[in-house]
């Protein structure tokens, strides 16, 4: 038995700050974000509602770390991580009280997930929640203080890395994406050599010397406006198939390590892959338009399209960015059936650059691919070593022996 613990209500270990209720009449174009439980999930959007700054209550600011608790509707905790902003009414900002530890207490509530879901589920409103109520009668045990801060410690450290791998893959994922953009919007290698800025035999950022050859000097009018003298101009329709996804129902699903994909994203596992990795996923219906890149081999589901390459295009992350700048979602709106109909997308034109520069750039990004794939990896492993601790730490099953010298060999 875990020695030392005691119990207490999950209402007593720390402040539970709700938000504000936003009225529409309080919106506006260039105020702060208010953070509802869509922005937790996502990220801060286009679509987020804002208010003015002099609305918002000092009470109601979250900032980057703060701990938040969703309790209406999709239950969860998150730890904030974004701008200063406004709290949506159905989210808590959770502040541990004195001789608790805040990241002990967030992982106290995460534990505690399973129990806020049944009472969620129990609530026969439209939109379950848990209540005050719930908190005040949800009994937890805590260790002392210094045991609280060495689970916390343990448990954070992994979150850590997985947040740091997170990180990482964004800056990777950008770096690519700004390649993409230099070479195939902007043109920026074949503008510094017509201004001089780059010249045979000299390295730039992002344009390394032994590609210097591989670029033109001059633009040339074409239907797209000025592209590079040389590259060419058709239709998606040539440089890719829009294959249809297969139904495979969650109930049909055996358990494997092929990843299955819907409109937005990944849904689960499979033991049989429909399609050989890496791929490119384009929602059908659902989530139309969105473009998803895929690592490995993948089974695509009937909302979606997976892409085919065509012999004038083999480069499947160029394809991937090129998806990505023509805003389909923008022509599944303009459809009068709810759903992307991939004849739009094939009559979209895309400039063509030759073989030779889709090389160069194939090699350019694919380790910067290949790292964000290692980064998920990681940081799936990682998780389930989390969730397996998680319990067994916060129950006392698994204790930390000698809490305070475990801190103090750590400088905590």
């Amino acid at each position: 038995m875990a020695g030392e613990w005691r119990e207490v209500f999950l209402w007593d270990v720390a402040e539970y700050i709700n938000g504000r209720a936003t009225r529409p009449s309080e919106l506006c174009d260039d105020g702060v974000a208010v953070i509802k439980i869509a922005e937790l999930n996502r990220g801060i959007t286009d679509q987020t509602d804002r208010i003015p700054a002099e609305l918002v209550e000092e009470e109601h600011w979250i900032q980057e770390g703060d701990l938040l608790f969703a309790w209406s509707g999709s239950v969860g905790v998150y730890t904030y991580r974004g701008p200063k902003a406004a709290l949506n009414q159905h989210i808590f900002k959770v502040t541990a009280k004195p001789g608790f530890d805040q990241g002990f207490v967030r992982y106290l509530l995460l534990y505690q997930l399973p129990v806020f879901q049944r009472y969620v589920e129990d609530k026969k409103t439209t939109m379950g929640h848990v209540t005050v109520r719930d908190l005040q009668r949800i009994n937890v045990r805590v260790p002392p203080l210094p045991e609280q801060r060495a689970i916390a410690h343990i448990l954070g450290t992994l979150d850590d890395k997985i947040e740091l791998n997170r990180r990482m893959s964004e800056t990777l994922e950008a770096m690519a994406r700004a390649i993409f953009k230099a070479w195939f919007v902007d043109f920026e290698p074949v503008r510094a050599k017509m201004e001089g800025r780059w010249r045979k035999g000299q390295s730039l950022p992002g344009l390394p010397a032994h590609l210097y050859d591989l670029f033109p000097t001059r633009l040339v009018p074409s239907e797209l406006g000025e592209i590079p003298e040389g590259w060419g101009v058709g239709a998606l329709g040539k440089l890719l198939d829009l294959a249809y996804g297969r139904a495979l129902k969650e109930d049909n699903r055996r358990a494997g390590t092929i990843p299955v994909y819907g409109s937005n994203g990944q849904v689960g596992w499979h033991d049989e892959a429909l399609a050989t990795g890496p791929g490119i996923i384009v929602g059908r219906k659902g989530n139309p338009g969105i473009v998803t890149w895929v690592p490995t081999d993948f089974f695509a589901i009937d909302t979606t399209f997976y892409v085919v390459p065509k012999d004038t295009c083999r480069s499947f992350y160029f394809l991937f960015y090129a998806l990505a700048n023509h805003d389909l979602p923008s022509l599944a709106a303009d459809s009068a059936v709810p759903g992307l109909n991939r004849n739009f997308v094939y009559s979209n034109l895309q400039i063509i650059p030759p073989p030779d520069v889709l090389d160069a750039f194939d090699r350019l990004v694919k380790p910067l691919f290949d790292r964000q794939y290692q980064n998920e990896r990681e940081s799936r492993t990682l998780a389930a070593l989390r969730y397996a601790l998680l319990p067994k730490l916060i129950s006392g099953e698994l204790r930390v022996k000698d809490a305070e010298r475990f801190l103090k060999e750590r400088g905590l």
